[in-house]
């Protein structure tokens, strides 16, 4: 969630995190993003996504005042002010007022379905701040992927190094492992925030051939996995977390890092989590080179 102006609110989900700040009670969270509205106006511009059901039950919740500016992929919301939606072939049309312009998701360096709901929020907030289209669909195309965020680490043996530890809660995880197009080695584990795993079981059991742990206290995710993943390996650092995966992984396989929890058990933040991975792969690959 962020704010891209006085006047125009963006929240893009809202699923469980932190919970342990708010008493382990998910509707307190809810209702704690619902505050980027109370200060709007009907003149204003709430952007948000319309697939996530727990946005609707909070907007029930909290009555929004300000122009709703929906973008979707799965649903059918219609807005007088504007909106943005996908169609299934990459196709993206977003609009505001009587000012519109269309994407193609396939020419974007940023994929995934969350990347292309970036895009649409992104694109309505420009367009309801009077941004030029044209200038618009330029700045989506050129966005590279930001570090730590499904970052492409390197190669070694054929396997692909995915540096995706920014990803801190279930729902990240949720849309880095749709993003995965080969069998995956999946890296997780850390400080746990109340999460609950039972969202990423279809997804696992359909891409994930391995899960290695990581963290000081596993036991949460190896109860979570132990019926849904048939190899699962129990890591205290990194280092014994990379060789697991290294073990475990094929030629033609993807090794991701996506956490689903905090950094704070055996690294200082996600970044540092991230970078002791990307510098890992890289003294692995300069060995393979050398030899």
């Amino acid at each position: 969630m962020f704010r891209f102006r006085a006047d125009i609110a963006v929240l893009m989900n809202v699923t469980p995190d932190h919970l342990d700040r708010y008493d382990y009670q998910f509707d307190n969270y809810l209702r704690s993003k619902m505050r980027i509205t109370q200060n709007q106006r009907t003149t204003d511009a709430f952007i948000f996504s319309a697939d996530d059901k727990e946005i609707e039950r909070g907007m029930e919740m909290t009555p929004v005042r300000a122009r709703l500016l929906p973008f979707m992929a799965h649903s059918a919301m219609a807005s007088a002010a504007g909106d943005a939606f996908a169609d299934g072939d990459g196709q993206l049309t977003v609009r505001v007022g009587n000012r519109s312009l269309t994407l193609d998701a396939n020419r974007m360096k940023i994929k995934g379905l969350h990347n292309t709901y970036n895009a649409m929020a992104a694109a309505l907030a420009a367009l309801a701040a009077d941004v030029e289209p044209s200038v618009i669909e330029q700045s989506i195309y050129d966005f590279s992927p930001i570090e730590h965020r499904l970052e492409p680490a390197g190669v070694i043996d054929g396997v692909e190094y995915i540096n995706d530890s920014k990803a801190t809660n279930v729902d990240s995880v949720w849309y880095a492992l749709g993003a995965m197009t080969r069998r995956t080695i999946w890296i997780a584990g850390g400080t746990d925030k109340g999460n609950d795993y039972e969202v990423l079981k279809p997804l696992v059991r359909e891409k994930v051939a391995a899960l290695v742990c990581m963290g000081v206290d596993n036991s949460k995710l190896l109860a979570a996995f132990g019926d849904t993943v048939e190899q699962i390996v129990s890591t205290s650092s990194l280092d014994e977390a990379m060789e697991a995966a290294r073990r475990l992984a094929k030629e033609g396989d993807t090794v991701l890092l996506s956490p689903a929890c905090a950094s704070f058990d055996l690294f200082k933040n996600y970044e540092q989590r991230g970078t002791l991975f990307k510098e890992w792969v890289r003294r692995e690959t300069e060995k393979e080179g050398a030899k």
